[in-house]
């Protein structure tokens, strides 16, 4: 034992506190822990083991197995059942009348009074079936022994014996003995194994169907990874929806309620089905609750898409096989096909592709464009890969304005006319201008003879909300942005979509965050090709794409920003939209940088030679032969109307309303006529450089004298 210690201490409440006397008082050592009872330390086992995983797992098995044999007895129970009564028809006539369609109920219907009236006829006949059956063994019996005894007669002439005529009868009842024999033995071994194969064969059906509750099921298919989309799969995910009206209409459907729905088809990485539904549920009650119908079928959000197809009360879902979304699509036949061409008048730009797999293209012929979406979501490589496209027409011209500045459209100096990069006030004012260059440049082309053609000028603004955001004003107080009558950007963009498409000047528009402050309903309204990214509304969605593609189905705001970059909705009759859809979605490919750059030198080869304006130079003294040497720049010749076309860019209030006659009045002055060359009028960079170095001689001779 421990020895105790010894304490001295005063008495609590002693009379006099100076003269009290010292106690002693000895203070045992505490006791020693107690061990932990045996029952504690076995009921800690037993709930260790109880939670470990192995056990769980054995427990998991045996319930599962067992469960696989009893519901697999249900199953061919059922089945049998359904096969000896009508049941199955029953069903069949209670989903058609569910489902309102009153035509299959009657056919239904006609096809149990047939099944009734056979079951009749067959139970009929097995009132006489015994005494037939008898005549007919002892008729087969007799003549069985006659045919016998006749064969022994023929053998016992041949033979000389007259004992072989019983011989065949003799052999035939040896064989039935031997036969009776081997029964004999066989039987009980069967007796004894046939149960079991009996459970084998029931457990092997309920294995098939996975009859058993979802814990007690394997990891994989307990959690669905690949779990392929199957009729019952559908419907239990509507059943457990969440609509009352359709789950009591599958209920009383019983299995048969698979009618809903139309054949799966397999559509790209994934699958697509047409359900119809119920009558008493709308299809915007199945659009409403995306999210759970995805989690029913085993799947994520984003990889179940709802459309609304032509059909009444009818939806249609794509299911994505789990992950497929998640794959990066192949590279642009831009970047792996350098001898492409493009054709804005009858061709396609190649987008991406769409869910099914299948390549997606964009005409682009007379449609002004808006790529909407949250940043750093994709907008500016998706519009930029339709520039790219159609930059290898080498008709095409192109103004453009990049109000973010950061050099994402570099590659196009040397191809664009006008190239205004940068994110200031005055870079607006600057776009503002190149817009308001090309309204003149559409008026011009409007007041040509008829029949005239145009080459297409592409206007395209990226980060346009920057535009219309510009709080900036001119020196008669009109705003540059709004979306007032008087502010200049906005009604630039106006008279473009109103008139612009018959004369091919087209309005491109890349922007962010779409409202109605930074994207004016007017002109996200003008537009005929609407794409959107990921959104964060419904409301968002509505502005970008417009209420009738959202109501049929397209959900930009249900894309996951970040994880469906360059994945983007669109709304537009350029593009092939599977019918009765009115959008489609489209994984767009990926052109970076460098790949960009070798496509727009491989257009820079078509041409001539362009140069780019980097800024617009308006109420300054101009100079019409200096201006007219640069906007033909290192091209050895241009035509004559894109000479017109390219002044009326540069400095609209001094070439907008030139005609040819004004262009070579000032060429013929300077000695530096346009002419013929392969049929058309054209300006040589030689002579026009000529002049102007003539005319700088003389300027500087007249100076010195």
């Amino acid at each position: 034992m421990s020895e105790n210690v010894v304490h001295l201490h005063k008495p609590t409440d002693p009379p006099n506190p100076d003269t009290a006397p010292t106690m002693l008082t000895v203070v045992p050592d505490p006791a020693p822990a107690r061990p932990v009872p045996l029952w504690v330390r076995s009921g800690r086992a037993i709930k260790t083991a109880a939670t470990h995983e192995s056990t769980r797992a054995t427990v998991r098995a045996v319930a599962r197995h067992s469960l696989y044999t009893f519901n697999g007895g249900r199953i061919v129970a059922r089945r049998t059942w359904d096969g000896r009564t009508g049941s199955r028809y029953e069903r069949m006539i209670r989903a058609a009348e569910a489902a309102g369609n009153l035509e299959a109920a009657e056919e239904w219907e006609e096809r149990l009074q047939r099944f009734r009236a056979a079951r009749h006829h067959r139970r009929m006949d097995l009132l006489h079936s015994p005494v037939e059956a008898a005549k007919g063994v002892a008729v087969g019996a007799g003549m069985s022994v006659g045919v016998l005894v006749a064969l022994g007669v023929v053998m016992a002439i041949n033979t000389g014996h007259a004992g072989d005529v019983i011989t065949p009868l003799s052999a035939t009842v040896d064989f039935i003995a031997l036969l009776i024999r081997i029964v004999q033995v066989v039987w009980g071994p069967a007796l004894t194994i046939g149960p079991f194969l009996a459970l084998l064969a029931l457990w092997s059906v309920g294995r098939k169907q996975h009859a058993a509750p979802a814990w007690a099921l394997p990891a994989n298919v307990r959690n669905g990874e690949g779990e392929p989309i199957t009729p019952s799969i559908v419907v239990k995910a509507l059943r457990d929806l969440g609509v009352p009206a359709l789950a009591r209409a599958i209920k009383e459907m019983g299995d048969a309620g698979a009618s809903m729905l139309g054949p799966i088809r397999i559509a790209g990485c994934g699958v697509e089905v047409d359900v119809t539904l119920p009558s008493g549920v709308s299809t915007n009650e199945v659009q409403n609750k995306r999210r759970k119908l995805a989690e029913n079928l085993t799947r994520h959000e984003h990889e179940v898409f709802i459309t609304i197809p032509t059909a009444a009360r009818t939806v249609r879902l794509w299911v994505a096989d789990s992950g497929a979304l998640d794959e990066p699509i192949g590279p642009s036949p831009l970047v792996t096909d350098d001898t492409m061409t493009a054709d804005y008048t009858k061709g396609k730009a190649p987008w991406g592709q769409d869910l099914r797999g299948d390549a997606a293209a964009l005409s682009l012929y007379q449609r002004h464009l808006l790529i909407t979406g949250l940043s750093n979501q994709g907008k500016t490589v998706a519009l930029r890969s339709l520039a790219l496209w159609l930059s290898l027409d080498k008709s095409v011209q192109f103004l453009m304005g990049d109000l973010k500045g950061v050099g994402d459209w570099n590659m196009f100096d040397g191809l664009a006319t006008t190239l205004i990069q940068g994110p200031t006030d005055e870079h607006v004012i600057q776009v503002t201008e190149m817009v308001e260059g090309a309204v003149d440049e559409m008026n011009r082309r409007i007041q040509a003879p008829p029949g005239t053609v145009f080459p297409p000028l592409i206007v395209l603004v990226d980060e346009a909300q920057v535009a219309f955001m510009c709080p900036a004003k001119d020196a008669e107080k009109r705003p540059y942005g709004g979306s007032k009558a008087n502010s200049r950007y906005f009604m630039a963009v106006r008279k473009i979509h109103n008139q612009g498409r018959a004369v091919n000047v087209l309005m491109w528009q890349g922007t962010q965050d779409p409202t109605n402050e930074n994207l004016p309903k007017l002109v996200r309204e003008g537009a005929h090709t609407r794409a959107s990214l990921a959104l964060g509304t419904e409301s968002q969605a509505r502005m970008a794409l417009g209420d009738k593609a959202v109501d049929g189905g397209a959900a930009p705001n249900l894309l996951r920003p970040g994880l469906d970059r360059g994945t983007l909705v669109v709304a537009s009759d350029g593009i092939t939209i599977p019918a009765g859809q009115s959008s489609i979605t489209v994984r767009t490919h990926y052109i970076d940088d460098d790949a960009a750059e070798a496509i727009t030198d491989r257009a820079k080869a078509l041409r001539d030679g362009v140069t780019t304006l980097h800024a617009i130079d308006r109420g300054a003294e101009h100079d019409p032969l200096a201006d007219i040497a640069a906007v033909v720049g290192d091209a050895p010749r241009v035509r004559t109307k894109d000479v017109l076309a390219r002044l009326a860019t540069r400095n609209a209030d001094a070439y907008g309303g030139w005609s040819f006659i004004d262009l070579k009045r000032v060429l013929d002055d300077a000695g530096a006529e346009p002419y013929k060359s392969d049929g058309v009028m054209v300006v040589a960079r030689d002579r026009v450089a000529r002049a102007l170095a003539n005319r700088n001689n003389e300027s500087s001779a007249s100076a010195d004298g």
